[in-house]
């Protein structure tokens, strides 16, 4: 079996390159799978602004990869410590070389940036870390080993159950199964898994459940993502093609007989190219000539600066809640930075937003 320094290695090497790859994924994703409008996203989309993207997207898995493998860590480590080598494994590595700030730290992260259905799960692991950390550090004291172990989870358990009584009731009323099993089931499950389990079966769970983490996980990273907005939408509002050479009808040099509807050679003008338009899509970058824009529906399109009446910034769209269930007014589908945040003001919406001209002004 390699050793858990040669993994590590592998590890520190291929870990940078993941956000790399969705980073480039996502940008394939927008191009439509076409190379040279990824190639035109590349030269002008910022990496500055790819990173916020990426950082606000997936904030939370930082807490739940932390927390999950450091509890599986300790586990082998109390369970098993015959075969808790660090040489060998990188599971009791990481466990080895993981301070209790990170594990404070990734605990509060977590209660900022995952849901409120989520945050019984948050409970759950954590006592279940503090509760093993407390029977490996001091297996002398039991008083306090009772008091991690048993009566703070039930005591824990008491609480949530007090708060989300209501919302779970409301949850199963309205058949939403998965939002009652993530607030009922942790409270209850914090209690089971505060000491040692069967030395025998600790090696084959713990890594196995680590391997199915780590499989599946970079799956879940990657499906979020793809659906995080990282260009700007913009609204385009395009003056007629011929609106710039209106100042030429009061040129002397302008044949008074022509008629201002036909063209030159005397055609009538088309209706649709007479009229302004409103371009709806990704704005990616504006040039000295010409405004970039990614088109919902005819891809990039290169706008003339000339021709640009005005723009608008339209807002991301609401997301549409799964869930309505809430914990004292609470929506489960929010999050503690969601509250704390100042709200967005309302206001009435741009209809140029909608692809449609404003009033005549």
């Amino acid at each position: 079996m390699a050793g858990a320094r040669q993994a590590q290695q592998w590890l520190l090497t291929l870990l940078p390159a993941f956000p790399v790859l969705l980073l480039v994924l996502r940008l394939w994703q927008l191009s439509r799978q076409d190379m040279s409008t990824m190639l035109l996203l590349v030269q002008y989309v910022s990496p500055l602004g790819l990173l916020s993207a990426l950082l606000i997207a997936l904030v939370w898995a930082f807490p739940l990869v932390v927390l999950t493998f450091g509890v599986l860590g300790r586990l082998l480590r109390l369970s098993a410590p015959d075969r808790f080598d660090p040489e060998r494994s990188l599971l009791a590595s990481g466990t080895a070389r993981t301070p209790g700030w990170v594990l404070t730290g990734a605990v509060a992260l977590g209660a900022l940036t995952w849901q409120l259905r989520f945050l019984p799960t948050l409970l759950m692991l954590g006592l279940w870390l503090l509760a093993l950390r407390t029977r490996y550090l001091h297996p002398d004291q039991p008083t306090r080993i009772l008091l991690v172990s048993v009566a703070l989870p039930l005591a824990a358990a008491v609480l949530a159950y007090t708060a989300l009584g209501p919302a779970i009731w409301a949850a199963l009323r309205q058949d939403e199964l998965a939002t009652a099993a993530l607030l009922a089931v942790p409270p209850a499950a914090a209690v089971l898994l505060t000491g040692p389990i069967p030395g025998w079966s600790a090696p084959v769970l713990t890594h196995g459940l680590a391997y199915a983490v780590a499989a599946v996980l970079p799956l879940v990273m990657g499906a979020v993502f793809l659906r995080v907005p990282v260009l700007p939408t913009a609204a385009v509002e395009l003056a007629p093609p011929g609106a710039g050479a209106a100042a030429a009808d009061t040129d002397p040099d302008t044949d008074p007989d022509t008629d201002p509807g036909t063209d030159p050679g005397g055609d009538p003008a088309p209706a649709d190219r007479a009229r302004p338009e409103v371009v709806l899509g990704a704005l990616i970058t504006v040039t000295d000539t010409s405004t970039i824009v990614l088109d919902r529906a005819e891809g990039v399109r290169f706008l003339p600066n000339g021709r640009v009446r005005s723009q608008v910034l339209c807002p991301e769209a609401a997301r549409v809640p799964y869930s309505v269930v809430t914990v004292h007014g609470w929506p489960v589908e929010e999050t503690v930075l969601d509250w704390m945040m100042p709200r967005r003001p309302v206001a009435d919406p741009d209809v140029r937003c909608d692809g449609r001209l404003p009033a005549a002004r």
